[in-house]
C-alpha cells in the first residue's frame, strides 16, 4: 500500500510583508499615474504621447503582477518516502523548490532559532510563519549540498514522514502526543 499525503500551507504575512506590499502599491500607482500624466501633456508630439501611454500601461501591469505575486502558498507532497515541496505564487504559478528522500535526513525535529547551522548550508523556508508548529529536516542534496528544510507539516504528514525516517532519527523523536 502506498503512503501518500498532501498538504497545502498558506504563508501568513508578517507586518513587514504587508507594509512592503502597500508601499510598493502606492509607489507603483504613483509612478504609473505620473507617466500617464506626462504622456497626456505631450499632445503636440503624438509619438511621445502614445509611447508614454504604453509605458504607463506597462508600469500599471507590472505593479499589479508584483502585488499578486506576494500571495504565496506551499504544497508538500509525500509519496513512499519522497518529499516534494512546491511554491505556488498567486494560485497561478508553481515552482518546484526541492525533492528529497526522507531516508536521507540527517536531522529532524522541532525548529527553533538556536539550532546550529553551518556556513555552507542552504536553508529552504517553506513555512506558514507560525513558529509553534515549524519543523526542520537536514539532508544533503546533489544540487545544493548541505541543506535544511524548515516547514510546517500537519499530523498526517508528520506520521508519514516518521515512518520513513532512518532508525537513528526515529528513536530521538518525542512521543506522538508531544509532537
Amino acid at each position: 500500500m502506498d503512503n501518500f499525503a498532501e498538504q497545502l500551507v498558506k504563508k501568513n504575512e508578517t507586518k513587514s510583508d504587508k507594509n512592503r506590499r502597500i508601499l510598493f502599491l502606492i509607489v507603483g500607482g504613483l509612478f504609473t499615474l505620473s507617466i500617464l500624466a506626462l504622456s497626456l501633456l505631450q499632445i503636440r508630439n503624438p509619438i511621445i504621447s502614445v509611447l508614454g501611454f504604453f509605458l504607463a500601461a506597462a508600469a500599471g501591469y507590472g505593479t499589479y503582477n508584483f502585488f499578486q505575486n506576494t500571495y504565496v502558498e506551499y504544497e508538500y507532497s509525500f509519496t513512499n518516502g519522497e518529499l516534494d515541496v512546491d511554491k505556488i505564487i498567486a494560485k497561478k504559478k508553481r515552482r518546484e523548490m526541492l525533492s528529497t528522500n526522507v531516508r536521507q535526513f540527517t536531522a529532524f525535529g522541532k525548529y527553533s532559532d538556536d539550532i546550529e547551522e553551518t556556513d555552507d548550508m542552504t536553508i529552504v523556508f517553506a513555512t506558514d510563519n507560525i513558529a509553534s508548529h515549524e519543523y526542520y529536516a537536514d539532508f544533503t542534496d546533489e544540487s545544493v549540498g548541505s541543506a535544511r528544510l524548515v516547514f510546517s507539516p500537519d499530523e498526517r504528514m508528520l506520521e508519514n514522514i516518521t515512518k520513513f525516517l532512518p532508525a537513528k532519527l526515529r528513536t530521538k523523536l518525542p512521543e506522538k502526543n508531544e509532537l
